[in-house]
């Protein structure tokens, strides 16, 4: 990992006046990224319901309803009558290694509450507690989690110490995850560390290193040390129609921690980090993202260099790095040089 005063200055100096000057005119002189296609892999699951959550009324809709309609898992709908309705979720959702598929489809009215106190969802293949199911867990085709047509706000991660921490609504470790149609509001994870990462989403290990999908979500007044939005290690990511505002990484120090300062404040919106992996961002807005460190909207390391990110039809604006950047609003280390077109970065 890069140490903030030469690592930064070296790459900005060498790198990023040349690669400014060839990123493309802007898409939208308004700064809006328009839609692309998303891939059947990365759509919302269509299927009826296997278990509800509610008898009809919003009564009925318990923090308790969820986790054991989570643990039990299939596709999950709710039943809480009419109008939207919130669930104070008073314990984490957590998935049980043996389902494998568990949907959480909130139908565009339902709004889980982590309370500031609680992360919402919780998937670890590597968790014994969720029950062991192969001998190699931390690459195993199931389970698969979708989270879909849902808005997952207040969660905290709990000062969770696990690999490091994260994954303030949602922490997943292992299998599939997929996120579509999702609203993330002021979800967080703890304020300082190096490495803890993922306001919102951290992930870790897919099958067969597949990408996460994150398809037309908003992520919008996340606060963590780093990555406020999004933060994975080694994991690739496809974010397609999707955008980030006001995402905070409020730790200071960088990673590794500079003498004196407990680390962190890196990846504004999004923080990245490990070998191979890549990231894809595609009709997606990223903007007043701020980080004390490095890489407002971005901070993408890839530790042997083999790792490559690419932006287009996007908008990333307004994206401040207090402390490095070599693009605007990112802080990049990879294979060659990100590719960006028909974009607005600046």
């Amino acid at each position: 990992m890069p140490r903030r005063p030469l690592v930064a200055v070296l790459v900005a100096v060498l790198l990023a006046v040349p690669l400014l000057s060839s990123i493309p005119a802007p898409a939208s002189a308004a700064g809006s990224a328009p839609n692309v296609a998303v891939p059947a892999e990365g759509r919302a699951v269509k299927a009826r319901a296997t278990r509800f959550v509610g008898h009809g009324t919003a009564r009925s809709c318990t923090s308790r309803a969820v986790v054991a309609a989570v643990a039990k898992g299939g596709v999950i709908k709710f039943r809480c009558g009419a109008r939207p309705v919130t669930i104070k979720m008073g314990a984490t959702a957590k998935v049980v290694n043996s389902r494998k598929r568990v949907v959480i489809d909130g139908g565009g009215k339902v709004t889980l509450d982590g309370l500031g106190r609680h992360r919402i969802l919780y998937m670890n293949t590597c968790d014994a507690k969720q029950g062991w199911t192969t001998s190699h867990c931390d690459d195993q085709q199931y389970p698969q989690l979708v989270v879909q047509n849902i808005t997952l706000k207040g969660g905290y991660d709990g000062d969770d110490s696990y690999e490091h921490g994260g994954g303030g609504a949602i922490f997943d470790r292992g299998g599939q995850l997929r996120i579509v149609n999702t609203h993330f509001v002021r979800n967080r994870c703890r304020p300082t560390g190096p490495d803890v990462g993922g306001g919102a989403v951290r992930a870790l290990e897919q099958w067969r290193d597949r990408p996460v999908y994150v398809v037309g979500s908003v992520f919008r007044g996340g606060r963590c040390s780093n990555g406020a939005g999004l933060s994975s290690i080694g994991v690739s990511w496809r974010v397609l129609n999707s955008v980030f505002r006001n995402n905070a990484a409020i730790g200071h120090g960088a990673n590794p921690a500079d003498a004196g300062t407990p680390g962190g404040g890196s990846g504004g919106a999004i923080y990245l980090d490990g070998n191979r992996f890549t990231l894809e961002l595609a009709g997606t807005t990223i903007t007043r993202n701020v980080a004390n460190e490095g890489g407002g909207a971005v901070f993408f390391v890839s530790n042997d260099r083999t790792g490559s990110m690419s932006v287009r039809s996007s908008s990333l604006t307004a994206n401040t790095s207090r402390g490095f950047e070599n693009y605007p609003g990112i802080f990049f280390l990879g294979s060659g040089r990100p590719t960006f077109s028909r974009s607005v970065v600046r």
